[in-house]
């Protein structure tokens, strides 16, 4: 160890609101109901992998992450939706967590015995500290008193055993998720030697502050490395600020900007992530994206908003969350992709430039790989958990305006209840009542998206002048029961400059794509969750005219409005079909620098989708000169 232990915890900018305190209303609580019938609520009846016989439900089955990782998920969708099937699904994986705790504070699987174990420096940590997260949910739901005493044990069995077998791999590179539990007991606990474990913990993490600073790997990948593997990217983005709150080192604050810069200007693609098909693999909008990073990068904005409050950070989860995470998911939450495409014309099993087996891009229960069937679950639930969060001086922040109702206390003792009614993203205007159990001084914090230049709030009909700091808008004021807040985000249609002067499209935190129609092929039929092949019925080779213009055109916000026939909003401009524009590898080759007419192709009208509605589409667009 060092001798620059902190003895203090830096003071995150703002501060997670207990897990049920928000709960989704609207087209969001609708997502949750669809995972709930889908994947989520039914994975443990039809996967072996996390059923009765898991590692963690005392079986012989998988005793390492996929138990942990759906729980992650399942967990906070049962208790955001109070479904009581749901709880009971979830009770006997926390039970025999809890009871699994051995005389020396270690816990989990029998043949993952910590310290004295046969496995020696096979040691791995990485699944106990997932299930720690679960933990720390669960206690924020219920308050069951077990869970604080609970990790105190284990935390004082690690500080030692960690010195024998430290981390390595899998959980070197995850080193922040196991901060963020020990950061959640400290702040409850006040115990001194959880800072010092937190400083070995550090000390033994792959240092992405260092990568971040002065980034590498700017060329595409193609060999094994924990430092480019993009699960592990997008749980890193968040290590530089999880580092800042023990050394307080502004440099390492500075580096979660520049990693996300660096990352976007060589990986980035439209729709907000970065790509990699199991390693970061450049700005092609046929490279793949892998949908664990999906996640795993909105609960690393989650946290940067949290510890930093930026609404920069905001904005990206918004971006990821409303276009990349729906769209690599069947609309019923039956299916999925282990990697999804910006331009995604076709999804069957063949091979791609990418290191993933051929079925990578196929919908189904486990293409390619079974992490992503056990972690995607997490998703819209923590995100959710995360649309409010409390300020340091005794007020809340709305950190997105997605429908939800939020009961809390501010200012000392007074209890809040917010009800948001919006179709935010697809609607501009939101409406913010609150009650209060007595009047109250307190601030309120709105996000103003870095998209938005014409942001108007009023309060009871009264425009408001506000100051942004920070991408958020600050209203002090002594409020009363009944207060009503309007906000008006203006979305104006935007065209984002890719390769090969190609565009994406956006509107708000929206991207747009052209939708393509869709043969769904099974492949595999099972009692439930089958395997799919898409195949393309209508063109695909479809340019935008240079000068042509939006015209937006609104729908219906329908019970799952990620689906391209049901799709809320819509952008109609022109386009025409390119000759020269072909596939390379079973995708779509890069759209053509200069696009080529077919000689007798008519100008088309083209009605652009949400990204997420669209399982094939086109997002990045060659445009052609009228």
């Amino acid at each position: 160890m060092t001798e620059t232990i902190s003895k203090t915890l830096l003071e995150s900018s703002f501060k997670s609101l207990p897990l049920g305190s928000i709960k989704p209303t609207g087209w969001l609580k609708n997502q949750l109901e669809i995972q709930a019938n889908g994947f989520t609520g039914h994975l443990d009846e039809h996967w072996e992998d996390v059923g009765p016989n898991n590692g963690w439900l005392g079986g012989s089955g998988d005793s390492w992450e996929r138990g942990p990782y759906y729980l992650d998920g399942l967990l906070p969708l049962a208790y955001l939706l109070d479904d009581e099937k749901l709880i009971e699904k979830v009770q006997p994986w926390i039970e025999w967590a809890l009871n699994s705790q051995r005389e020396d504070g270690s816990f989990g699987p029998s043949n993952l015995i910590q310290l004295n174990a046969v496995l020696g420096d096979n040691q791995d940590w990485w699944q106990e500290m997932i299930m720690l997260k679960v933990l720390t949910q669960y206690h924020e739901a219920t308050g069951d008193e077990r869970v604080i005493p609970f990790m105190s044990r284990y935390f004082n069995f690690l500080k030692e055993a960690i010195v024998k077998y430290p981390l390595k791999e899998w959980a070197q590179a995850r080193g922040a998720d196991l901060l963020l539990s020990i950061h959640w007991l400290y702040e409850r606990t006040e115990d001194a030697s959880l800072l010092e474990l937190a400083e070995i913990v550090r000390e033994q993490s792959t240092n992405w502050s260092e990568i971040f600073a002065k980034f590498p790997f700017w060329r595409k990948q193609n060999q094994w490395d924990h430092r480019t593997h993009v699960v592990n990217v997008a749980m890193g983005v968040k290590t530089p600020a999880v580092f800042y709150r023990q050394t307080k080192n502004e440099w390492e604050k500075e580096a979660v900007y520049q990693g996300i810069e660096s990352l976007m200007t060589h990986h980035g693609q439209a729709h907000g992530m970065f790509s990699g098909d199991e390693w970061l693999s450049g700005t092609h909008p046929s490279q793949g994206v892998e949908l664990c990073a999906v996640v795993e990068y909105m609960f690393s904005m989650e946290n940067l908003v949290r510890i930093l409050g930026d609404g920069k950070f905001a904005d990206i989860l918004e971006k990821v969350a409303f276009n990349a995470l729906p769209a690599t998911i069947s609309p019923e939450w039956d299916s999925h992709q282990y990697d999804q495409q910006v331009n995604q014309v076709m999804c069957n099993s063949a091979k791609r430039t990418w290191v993933n087996n051929e079925e990578a891009n196929m919908f189904g229960l486990e293409p390619n790989f079974g992490c992503c069937t056990s972690n995607m679950h997490q998703g819209w639930p923590k995100l959710a958990a995360s649309l409010w969060m409390a300020t340091n001086d005794g007020g809340v922040a709305a950190v997105s305006y997605t429908p939800c109702r939020v009961q809390t206390t501010v200012a000392g003792n007074t209890e809040l209840d917010i009800t948001v009614d919006s179709d935010y993203p697809f609607r501009e205007n939101v409406v913010i009542n609150l009650k209060l159990s007595n009047t109250a001084r307190f601030p309120l914090l709105l996000h103003v998206p870095g998209w938005c230049s014409g942001f108007q709030v009023k309060v009871n009909n009264e425009l408001q002048q506000v100051k942004v700091e920070n991408g958020f808008a600050r209203i002090e004021r002594e409020w009363q029961s009944g207060d009503q807040i309007e906000v008006f985000l203006p979305m104006e249609v935007t065209q984002e400059s890719r390769n090969n002067y190609a565009i994406a499209v956006n509107r708000g935190p929206l991207v747009y794509a052209l939708p393509i129609g869709e043969q769904w092929v099974q492949v595999q039929e099972r009692e439930r969750f089958h395997d799919w092949e898409l195949y393309p019925t209508t063109p695909w080779r479809l340019g935008l005219l240079k000068n042509a213009e939006f015209e937006v055109k609104v729908e219906e916000v329908s019970y799952q409005p990620f689906k391209t026939e049901s799709a809320p909003i819509k952008l109609v401009t022109k386009g025409r079909q390119v000759a020269n524009w072909v596939m390379e590898n079973n995708s779509a080759g890069e759209p053509p620098l200069n696009p080529v007419p077919y000689p007798n192709a008519k100008v088309e009208t083209l009605e652009l989708v949400p990204y997420g509605c669209a399982r094939l589409r086109i997002g990045e667009f060659p445009v052609i000169k009228e």
